[in-house]
């Protein structure tokens, strides 16, 4: 017995597979509108397929270290940073190992190089040699930044302007240029990958990093901090020491010696590099305004930039 089924029913299935028509239809416009990216305006980040296509292999990475990781996850943690995923898988905890690391083989190889340096003078040279701006340049010497996964697009504009800021600077700057901590930060998650994958041999740590590392800083070419090397000066010379901070004003400190300006330093990003900056101004003033008869900063191609740098 055939039953007919009411009006109603019937136009509400065909409403229903009219709406279903136009979803695949709807589905099948958004797929091809995201492969042509006509949406994406002219600044916009491109999507994220786009991103992985150009983005170099991770196994370029072991070339460049000359080490082939039994655990490739190691590696892809390493230089990955938490705005790529999240912080359950980013190189944060590998940055911690590598750190502690690092610290550590530093700690050894001058322990037997340098046998007549007190500890007072191997902590400065360790600092020197592992701190943020010595590992970002290491990043950069090799090329580690190309293969740091992230979002966050400042990060490129960042590592751009602190490349540039490093031409002034063949060594270190102590404390004179901004540096994108993520650089550091990559260097020291991937010794502690190589850490954790070769069974945790602090040998073979330091037979992958140690060419990589160069140039190392020796007692030789370490330098003071700026801010240490003013203080300590005006105390030796028994001189009236007094910094000016006007960063609220404008992002700047200046440097009065016995009540007389010697310094001025301005950096609009970061406050400590304008102190910096300062110092350094007022020790290459400060025999010129008030006779002291000495070198008081060593004579390198920064000095002659310093002008320019405090004008940032």
């Amino acid at each position: 017995m055939n039953r007919s089924r009411p009006p109603a029913m019937e136009e509400q299935e065909e409403v229903e597979s009219l709406s279903d028509h136009e979803e695949e239809e709807e589905e099948a416009l958004v797929c091809e509108l995201g492969e042509l990216d006509i949406g994406r305006r002219e600044g916009d980040p491109e999507p994220e397929s786009a991103r992985a296509e150009s983005r170099p292999s991770l196994d370029e990475v072991e070339g460049i270290l000359r080490y082939e990781f039994s655990d490739k996850r190691l590696l892809e943690e390493a230089l990955t940073h938490y705005s790529f995923a999240d912080k359950t898988f980013c190189y944060e905890r590998l940055e911690y190992v590598g750190d502690s690391v690092l610290n550590l083989l530093f700690a050894k190889e001058q322990y037997f190089r340098y046998p007549d340096l007190p500890p007072g003078s191997l902590t400065r040279l360790r600092a020197a040699n592992v701190d943020t701006e010595k590992l970002a340049r290491v990043a950069i010497k090799h090329g580690l930044h190309r293969y740091l996964r992230h979002r966050k697009p400042v990060f490129e504009e960042q590592i751009q302007e602190f490349k540039r800021a490093i031409l002034d600077y063949p060594l270190h700057s102590s404390g004179l240029i901004d540096v994108p901590k993520a650089l550091a930060d990559i260097v020291e998650s991937t010794i502690g990958a190589v850490f954790i994958d070769c069974n945790f041999s602090l040998d073979t740590v330091w037979k992958v990093f140690k060419s990589l590392l160069e140039p190392i800083i020796s007692p030789s070419a370490l330098k003071l901090h700026p801010v240490t090397e003013l203080y300590e000066l005006c105390q030796k010379k028994s001189l009236k020491l007094r910094f000016v901070d006007l960063w609220s004003e404008s992002s700047s400190f200046i440097v009065f010696v016995n009540d007389q300006l010697v310094g001025r330093g301005t950096y609009k990003a970061k406050k400590d590099i304008a102190l910096n900056r300062a110092a350094k101004d007022a020790l290459e003033n400060i025999g010129r305004f008030l006779g002291v008869g000495e070198k008081t900063y060593e004579d390198d191609s920064d000095l002659k930039k310093l002008k320019r740098c405090n004008e940032l």
